[in-house]
């Protein structure tokens, strides 16, 4: 069976438990707080791609319409707002279209 973390995909979330497992199984994980009408995060999505892809950081998508209670509980006011976590704790978040070598250098600081 192919899980989303071996294939370098963003994962999508599905309920609060699934988020809550994600973030305590996984080392380092990036999560995208974003909305389907959100015209930043349409131009954040390749980026966040390609950071799944290239990084040992697994990467979640939480979309806040389907997943308001997710959002509100993190305190997400605006999308996209990026999270990263290390060992299962909140270590940086930041909000708005990021450039990939910003983001690729917060996970490689968190790997170290």
């Amino acid at each position: 069976m192919s899980t989303p973390e071996a294939t370098g995909a963003p994962i999508h979330i599905e309920s609060q438990e699934h988020f809550d497992g994600l973030v305590a199984e996984h080392d380092v994980v990036l999560v995208d707080y974003h909305a389907d009408w959100c015209g930043p995060c349409k131009m954040l999505e390749p980026t966040v791609e390609a950071i799944a892809e290239e990084t040992d950081a697994v990467v979640l998508k939480v979309d806040i319409d389907e997943h308001q209670s997710l959002a509100q509980k993190a305190g997400v006011r605006s999308v996209p707002t990026l999270e990263f976590y290390k060992s299962g704790e909140q270590a940086e978040r930041v909000i708005g279209v990021q450039d990939k070598d910003d983001l690729v250098d917060i996970i490689e600081s968190l790997s170290a």
